[in-house]
């Protein structure tokens, strides 16, 4: 697989559910959420944006997208929400390598910069250092409709693990009606 089909494939509406483990709380949580990503354009407001931010290029970005999640927790009353724009930079000639820059980050709420690597068996890896910790996901498809996901959250020397969490996802598939 290659890395514009796994941006590509992501795009649309999933139905998530994640089990986290919070180590440091000693507790387990559940997620149950929806998640649509939707591709954007290099021309869009948002993404011109975060490559000022960052001082990046335009030319330089490829597929663009919006992260929007709606979602309840069993450890928390208030519903979760959110949204961010990230903006992959392939630093590689087959795209498989790069950076992908973020409105908001996973880990904590501020903008940042993540790599990316595809693997040969299409196993896509983001590891994100922020100020106090830093976040290593890992996603890959095992049908065009059902996607898998392994979150760390690590402390920021990254010899600790505070948070742990597996999700499955599934695409959500419209029937039309005539």
């Amino acid at each position: 697989m290659k890395i514009i089909e796994f941006f590509e494939l992501s795009i649309g509406r999933w139905r998530s559910q994640r089990s986290g483990h919070h180590l440091a709380f000693a507790h387990f949580e559940e997620v149950l959420s929806t998640i649509d990503i939707e591709s954007l354009s290099h021309d869009d407001p948002a993404v011109q944006e975060i490559c000022k931010l960052y001082d990046a290029d335009l030319s330089s970005i490829t597929h663009p997208f919006r992260m929007t999640w709606e979602g309840e927790s069993d450890w928390d009353d208030k519903p979760i929400s959110g949204s961010t724009v990230l903006v992959p930079i392939p630093d590689s000639e087959n795209h498989s390598t790069g950076k992908l820059l973020r409105e908001k980050g996973y880990a904590e709420i501020i903008p940042a910069v993540g790599k990316y690597h595809l693997s040969d068996d299409g196993i896509f890896t983001l590891v994100t250092e922020y100020d106090l910790a830093a976040a290593e996901e890992r996603i890959w498809f095992a049908n065009p409709n059902l996607r898998f996901r392994v979150s760390l959250i690590k402390t920021s020397n990254g010899k600790g693990v505070t948070t742990a969490s597996f999700s499955s996802e599934i695409r959500s598939l419209s029937s039309s009606t005539s």
